[in-house]
């Protein structure tokens, strides 16, 4: 046994039936309820695991962990929404621009 061993923490782990459900709702009601919604896939973290973002266009956002990143491009083409990795395209700008004015730095 060496020294130094990987222990995963709880985040890293897959969301569980009951979680990704709730996820799936939650991202759905999104989707639906808003205009313009975009899917931006995250890189996997040793605190979170696979998160999916959803934005409108309006750059209200929401984050959910999902399984893995075919769980997140099979829910966008379920609600037939574009899907991007949020490493290689970056974030839209109105998304930082909303995330500034609920921070109250309307700068």
């Amino acid at each position: 046994m060496g020294l130094f061993r990987r222990k995963r923490g709880a985040g890293a782990d897959a969301p569980d039936r009951k979680q990704a459900a709730a996820a799936a709702a939650h991202l759905s009601e999104f989707a639906h309820s808003r205009k313009g919604v975009e899917a931006y896939i995250e890189p996997v973290t040793t605190l979170s695991g696979t998160t999916v973002v959803f934005i409108a266009d309006t750059g209200e956002w929401t984050r959910r962990r999902v399984a893995d990143p075919a769980a997140a491009r099979s829910l966008a083409r379920k609600l037939g929404i574009p899907v991007y990795e949020a490493a290689l395209v970056g974030y839209p700008k109105r998304m930082r621009e909303w995330t500034r004015r609920q921070s109250g730095d309307g700068s």
